[in-house]
């Protein structure tokens, strides 16, 4: 392996109840009486995309709502709770990113997520880990189409020049999983809180990363 690359920034910090609570908040801002339990939750997300699983909620009940006005209340209740340090880093991600670092592999997040909530998980951990530390940030600016479409995964390949078959990828989601596939990349599974019992088909799955334990593994 010559580069790790990490998937979401719930691979990094397990942010999933936050985003849930942020879009019960968002939706009572909006009037809506709509509140995602967290088994609910769940189910939605077997699918990638906050605007679009809004959208597809409302049509599901007959409903129409400003999905995009709902998300961005969403955003900015999100990345406030994110600035407030909120989130806190996952079992052995600072570690493994240590000693990727220490064997000579180059770290990469890649991600579909705004920069703006980049910036405010960046801020809230207060870095460990940094945006900075990074070899490479891929951002939703610099695709067209999220996840699970591999876009995000090819970038980051032509900018690190490094091959697919010589990097491992570390994903919190389906979505994830696919789009890493997608590209050829070997993955690794590392559930977050609302994703540890969905099917990831087979693929490797961790709770605690470890460079040792992953590397081995991945599938």
């Amino acid at each position: 392996m010559s580069a790790l690359l990490l998937g979401s920034i719930s691979v990094l910090a397990d942010t999933s109840e936050l985003q849930r609570e942020a879009f019960n908040r968002a939706f009572a801002e909006h009037g809506l009486d709509w509140e995602w339990s967290q088994e609910e939750y769940r189910d939605l997300l077997t699918s990638n995309g906050g605007r679009d699983r809004v959208a597809e909620y409302a049509a599901g009940r007959g409903e129409t709502v400003d999905a995009e006005a709902v998300h961005a209340t969403k955003s900015r209740l999100f990345q406030a709770r994110l600035r407030e340090g909120a989130a806190s880093v996952r079992p052995g991600v600072s570690e493994t990113i240590a000693q990727a670092r220490a064997a000579g592999h180059r770290v990469a997040l890649v991600t579909t997520t705004s920069a703006e909530n980049l910036a405010a998980l960046d801020a809230g951990l207060g870095g460990l880990p940094a945006l900075r530390d990074f070899d490479l940030v891929v951002d939703a600016d610099q695709v067209e189409v999220g996840k699970p479409d591999p876009a995000a995964y090819l970038l980051a390949l032509e900018k690190l020049g490094e091959r697919a078959e010589d990097c491992v990828a570390v994903e919190d989601n389906l979505g994830g999983v696919e789009s890493a596939r997608a590209a050829g990349i070997r993955v690794v599974a590392f559930p977050n809180a609302n994703t540890e019992g969905h099917d990831f088909g087979g693929t490797t799955t961790v709770q605690q990363l470890d460079l040792d334990a992953v590397l081995p593994q991945a599938g």
